[in-house]
């Protein structure tokens, strides 16, 4: 199957437009349920190029739809707005303008690549159906997802399908990255409390030393990947926050752990939880403390259903070809908001390599920058998508 190389020059011919755009963006970076900036230039352009444009979803949430022939098929296509409470390490002329907080996971490109496709297929592409474009927030942050979709937003656009794209440096700049199944982990924040009693540190007989419980604490729960979950499966216990005391001599009254819990199936995310609560539990106990668990269930795991899989990569080989596509990509540890959107409707999330070897940065670094030259990819490939999906 040769690339559709029409499709690639005409989205190449109007890319210096959306990197200027995206550098605009990169520019002025906001917060997660904060991108008003942004979504009102999102709102702007919609409405420009004759999307029926519906804002307030999650409060800064932007959904442009646009309605061709008489087709009853509806498509969802999702990007992500926010930016990171990071400082920025980069000089160049588009860095961030605010200080603390900048587009480190190329969530500027996602918006832009969306952009540039929803202006080509408003006036190119001939589809009939319904096309749902989704500008979400917080997708980092608390978790802008859920929001609109506690707030109807598949009530209100229902999708038979919907998609989405990352890039993912690490991988050659453009190169197309598939799953079927589970693609990404859950996550789940997990905070540990524990409460002894304090005292003098030369008389250890007289307190209950909250330290010593909670180091083994941490060692115990090094054991529940190893001897709990099968090994062929993956899962993550990490233990990122231990917070106690403050003097050598002082023993202290309590003491905090705070935990990340990944996993890539999601009965191993429950007996993960059920092995925490009981291994804590009982550590606590053996050591005469009290501990009180906080656990929270954030995103779950990314499954990408197969049917729409097969699709997503069937328009990954028609544009780009079989040298520029990988059909079965590794899972990832890492979580991603979008899991949510799949948890309630069939679709599938694809990477989009940033560029590999010397230079290239990896995303949620001071140093990272979206790599403008897959813009016209990844636009190509959600113009061609909707094309595949609502085939007139």
């Amino acid at each position: 199957m040769s690339p559709r190389t029409d499709l690639l020059k005409a989205l190449a011919s109007q890319a210096p437009e959306f990197v200027a755009l995206r550098r605009d963006i990169h520019r002025h970076p906001e917060l997660g349920l904060q991108e008003h900036r942004t979504s009102d230039l999102v709102a702007q352009r919609l409405a420009d190029w004759g999307y029926t444009v519906h804002r307030g979803l999650a409060g800064t949430g932007v959904v442009g739809q646009l309605r061709k022939g008489t087709g009853t098929k509806r498509l969802g296509l999702r990007a992500d707005m926010d930016a990171l409470p990071l400082q920025e390490a980069n000089t160049f002329a588009h860095a961030s303008c605010h200080a603390g907080v900048m587009h480190a996971c190329g969530h500027d490109g996602h918006t832009a690549m969306l952009l540039a496709a929803a202006r080509h297929i408003a006036t190119e592409v001939d589809f009939s159906g319904t096309l749902n474009l989704i500008f979400q927030p917080a997708e980092e942050h608390p978790g802008g997802a859920r929001i609109m979709i506690d707030e109807g937003l598949f009530d209100r656009f229902p999708c038979d399908a919907i998609f989405a794209a990352h890039n993912m440096p690490g991988h050659p700049a453009g190169q197309l990255v598939f799953r079927e199944g589970a693609a990404m982990a859950s996550s789940d924040d997990v905070t540990i409390t524990l409460q002894g009693t304090g005292g003098h540190g030369a008389m250890p007989h007289k307190a209950t030393d909250c330290v010593v419980a909670a180091s083994a604490i941490v060692m115990a729960l090094q054991t529940v990947v190893s001897r709990n979950v099968d090994p062929r499966q993956t899962a993550v216990v990490t233990v990122g926050s231990f917070i106690a005391g403050q003097a050598n001599n002082v023993i202290p009254d309590s003491a905090r752990l705070e935990l990340s819990v990944r996993a890539l199936d999601r009965e191993v995310r429950d007996l993960l939880e059920r092995r925490i609560r009981a291994l804590v539990t009982a550590q606590a106990e053996s050591f005469g403390v009290k501990a009180n668990i906080r656990y929270h269930r954030d995103y779950p795991v990314l499954v990408n259903t197969a049917a729409e899989t097969a699709l997503a990569r069937q328009v990954g080989l028609e544009l780009l070809g079989a040298e520029r596509v990988t059909l079965q990509g590794e899972a990832l540890t890492g979580s991603e908001d979008f899991a949510v959107m799949l948890d309630h409707c069939p679709g599938s999330y694809l990477q989009i390599g940033n560029g590999a070897g010397e230079g290239s940065c990896m995303v949620h670094n001071p140093g990272y920058d979206f790599n403008d030259a897959i813009l016209p990819i990844g636009a190509a490939y959600w113009a061609l998508l909707v094309q595949r999906f609502l085939t007139p």
